[in-house]
């Protein structure tokens, strides 16, 4: 076989292009083609070629996604923002190319928080308790959770103590244009924050590793003083984390088939609670567990293309006590514990 030839979206942000860092850190070549909505960010794409799309609430954006897979001979495609992996996985059938999705109803599943939320409290997995706002009665004095119920990087989040604070936050968004999505209230988490990172094949665990979230990007700037994107991140050895991670992905899909991201957060007993399970697509900081010596990936490239891969440990899949350190305009730094001082 020759050179493979992907097409990833979302190539101009973050998470984009840290998945094509990681396949660059790979001993096999590859020919990367990129998207993007934006014309500017399009720019930052480390991608070989790039090519500018309308967004993909468009009516040709499947039309025009495959005409770049027709031009550049595209095998796969891995779409890395959740708004793309939602249209390709309801276009799958359309897409002239290989992708390696997990399920459609999987995927719409996770990106409803409630709808997720409810399902793993069918399954007796540790979740926060959850209500729909409009379900809310008045409340004072008790700190509770507010969010979009769909959205990634913590969209429209906030703590709230009290029937008012919600209502003014939810009005703001309101007329920000966020008019058609659902607001959840949830059980305040106050303990550490933790991030499981899988791939999975017929319900089975290929390999995975965990991460503890430390410090967060414009954290002291944040309303809800953090965000998803973590500016120091270590990854850790947590049976517990990772024992509710795996079963909270096997409640969602029992036949499990991709990639499954795992957002934790502990309660005021220090159980790990499933916050949202990425269903599709990776982490921002996916090059931290790669450049770690987990490359999943690459691993779930060649899943995709039906190649073997090495065996890899189910869990823990780098060592603990690693450091990913990262800040604005400049390069990350991985630190073990014993540098730092």
């Amino acid at each position: 076989m020759g050179i493979k030839r992907i097409l990833v979206s979302g190539a101009g942000g973050s998470a984009g292009n840290n998945f094509i860092k990681s396949l660059r850190m790979a001993k096999e070549k590859f020919y990367i083609v990129g998207t993007d909505s934006s014309k500017y960010y399009a720019k930052l794409s480390q991608a070989d070629n790039t090519f500018v799309l309308p967004s993909c609430s468009s009516f040709d954006y499947i039309d025009q996604l495959n005409a770049v897979i027709k031009l550049e001979k595209i095998e796969f495609v891995h779409p890395q923002p959740d708004t793309e992996v939602k249209v390709i996985s309801d276009n799958r059938d359309r897409i002239n190319a290989k992708t390696f999705l997990p399920l459609k109803e999987t995927i719409d599943t996770a990106q409803d928080k409630f709808v997720f939320n409810k399902k793993m409290e069918a399954h007796k997995i540790p979740v926060p308790k959850t209500e729909l706002v409009q379900d809310v009665g008045i409340w004072h004095g008790e700190k509770k959770w507010l969010r979009a119920s769909f959205g990634a990087g913590s969209l429209a989040a906030l703590p709230v103590s009290n029937t008012k604070q919600m209502e003014m936050w939810i009005s703001h968004w309101q007329d920000r244009g966020l008019n058609s999505v659902d607001f959840i209230l949830s059980e305040f988490l106050p303990g550490k924050e933790f991030a499981f990172q899988s791939i999975w094949k017929d319900g089975q665990l290929i390999t995975s590793a965990a991460r503890q979230r430390i410090e967060y990007l414009f954290q002291n700037r944040m309303p809800s003083g953090q965000s998803s994107t973590p500016t120091i991140a270590k990854s850790v050895h947590n049976n517990t984390v990772n024992l509710v991670a795996y079963h909270g992905i096997l409640a969602l899909d029992p036949k499990a088939t991709g990639i499954f991201c795992v957002d934790l957060k502990e309660n005021e007993e220090g159980v790990p609670c499933i916050t949202e399970i990425n269903a599709g697509r990776f982490f921002t900081t996916s090059n931290f567990f790669a450049e770690a010596g987990s490359n999943m990936p690459y691993y779930y490239v060649k899943m995709a293309y039906g190649e073997e891969i090495p065996d890899l440990p189910q869990f823990n899949a780098v060592p603990e006590g690693l450091y990913w350190v990262r800040g604005m305009d400049m390069e990350q730094v991985m630190v073990k514990e014993d540098e730092l001082s």
